[in-house]
């Protein structure tokens, strides 16, 4: 009897070794790609950072490819371009010029590959020399030549389906499983990275917000300081506008108290609960000056990340003082012209109206009349603006009110400083009545402040005025060709000027003479000086 051959049994017991071989290996291989995507997932979650996100990024890809680059691109709020969002070169060699400038550059997504792969759900693989062959001339290929890179993976980043940028990769195998976990993965911990930075970045602008309202709230609301008539009209008008929603215009040289009337204005009127906020017009770069009063939108121009709420719609129900208005570039007088007139505005880059119900006080030290007539001012806005002009006086006009405010900085500052209550002579304060004061009352405060630092006693006897500054063009025209006795009398009539015709008493041109009140009355008959000449101006 004839046996079968044992044969065909060998072979079928090949056959099934090897089909169980690349079980195994298929096996071995899931399990490898689930071992390499957990503990990329772990790592991941202790991403907090750009950088620490990178890290981990790049851990991962040398294990797939030791001598691989990459670059993720995040789409820009414009939602047309992609610019850099992290990038490693791998081993390659690099011109650092190129790379800095691909680097920097917004990519148009439409640019016939990352279109390309925004709209695919798998990897897709780019030919760098085919590519170039085909004529498209775009940027970042050069660089990839220029890094000997053959070929390059594109794999979209997604989060809740929605693209939000795409990852280009230098490697040699591509397994479709392992980079659509990692991409996953990237599209979370970019999201969430992006979100955290908002965040931060709205607590930062929070905060600033809020020490702007502290500022505001615990600056100096002292008392207006000052009794004399040029005072008393100030005052005046104050009473006269205060309850209203009229536009004010403060008009006064450098120093005068400006922002103390505007505050004086705000807290007598109804809007007295909200605080009022102050722009300076002259402090800000004309480029920023519109987003700063109006707000911007998210986008609107390059470092708009988020929406900003300018210093219009922080001051609804509320008042806004314009400091230094005359500083303000034309293109924005344009639009404060249409928000004093309309009542609303829009946002830097928006499209909705906003309503406002903003009370405007603006201060200059210009004459914008002439500055008007130069074209530096639209007329417009001059006329919406000068609907209740307050003129500021000089502290050279208000030689009656130089003694009350130099006690009340020296209380200020003898505080600050912690000293006793100080004091100031009478030939010290003399000094500072008989001085033109071209800084006003500022140049007073700060002087009272130096010489308060400079005592070393509680009173001050002397007081260190700046020459350069008391010069001014009345004395300095007395010189030439002028007799002692004609010199004498022009300053007489100066001086007399200064204390509105006051001969004697405190404040008057006797006192700050320092000559007896008769002795004064002697030399105005015998140098013929007649009240039209000092009175009245």
């Amino acid at each position: 009897m004839d046996y079968p051959s044992e044969k065909p049994f060998e072979n079928n017991d090949h056959l099934i070794l090897e089909r169980e071989r690349k079980v195994l290996q298929e096996i071995q291989k899931s399990e490898r790609e689930k071992s390499f995507l957990l503990d990329f997932s772990n790592d991941m979650t202790a991403v907090r950072t750009k950088d620490e996100l990178a890290a981990v990024i790049k851990t991962a890809l040398r294990k797939l490819d030791p001598h691989g680059g990459y670059v993720i691109r995040c789409m820009n709020p414009d939602g047309k371009t992609m610019t850099a969002y992290l990038h490693d070169p791998g081993s390659s060699t690099f011109d650092p010029a190129l790379m800095d400038s691909v680097l920097a550059e917004k990519h148009p997504i439409e640019d016939g590959l990352q279109n390309r792969i925004l709209d695919s759900n798998i990897p897709l693989l780019f030919n760098v020399e085919r590519e170039l062959a085909r004529g498209n001339r775009l940027s970042y290929l050069e660089l990839w030549k220029n890094m000997n890179f053959k070929t390059m993976v594109g794999i979209a980043l997604r989060n809740h389906n929605s693209n939000i940028g795409l990852l280009w990769l230098s490697i040699d195998e591509i397994n479709i499983p392992i980079l659509q976990g990692i991409c996953a993965q990237i599209s979370t911990a970019i999201s969430n990275i992006v979100a955290n930075e908002q965040i931060l970045h709205y607590k930062r602008q929070l905060e600033e917000e809020n020490d702007y309202l502290k500022e505001q709230l615990t600056s100096s609301f002292a008392e207006i300081v000052g009794s004399g008539k040029a005072m008393q009209e100030v005052y005046r008008l104050i009473s006269l506008v205060s309850s209203s929603n009229s536009t004010v215009l403060l008009l006064g040289e450098t120093g005068t108290g400006k922002e103390l009337i505007a505050r004086a204005i705000h807290n007598a009127s109804p809007r007295s609960k909200k605080l009022m906020i102050k722009v300076n017009c002259a402090a800000m770069p004309a480029s920023l000056i519109e987003s700063e009063l109006f707000g911007h939108e998210r986008g609107a121009f390059t470092g708009a990340v988020e929406r900003r709420i300018g210093k219009f719609e922080l001051a609804d129900h509320s008042t806004l003082f314009l400091d230094e208005i005359g500083e303000m570039p034309l293109e924005a007088q344009v639009k404060l012209l249409r928000v004093l007139q309309e009542k609303e505005m829009e946002r830097v880059g928006g499209k909705s109206t906003i309503k406002l119900n903003v009370r405007v006080i603006a201060a200059t030290n210009r004459d914008l009349e002439a500055e008007v007539k130069a074209g530096r001012f639209r007329s417009d806005l001059y006329y919406r603006l000068n609907v209740f002009p307050i003129n500021l006086p000089p502290l050279r006009d208000r030689a009656e009110d130089i003694e009350n405010l130099t006690g009340f900085f020296l209380s200020k500052y003898s505080k600050n400083a912690g000293k006793k209550s100080m004091r100031i002579s009478a030939n010290a304060l003399r000094q500072l009545q008989s001085y033109v004061w071209p800084g006003n009352v500022r140049e007073l405060e700060h002087l009272i402040e130096r010489s308060v630092l400079l005592a070393t006693g509680n009173v001050i006897s002397e007081v260190f005025l700046s020459p350069r500054s008391n010069d001014n063009t009345e004395l300095a025209g007395m010189l030439p060709g002028r007799s002692l006795e004609e010199m004498e009398r022009a300053y007489i009539i100066q001086v007399l000027k200064r204390c509105k015709g006051k001969i004697s008493g405190p404040g008057g041109a006797a006192e700050i003479l320092n000559i007896p009140g008769n002795t004064l009355h002697s030399k105005m008959k015998k140098l013929d000086i007649s009240k039209a000449e000092y009175y009245g101006e």
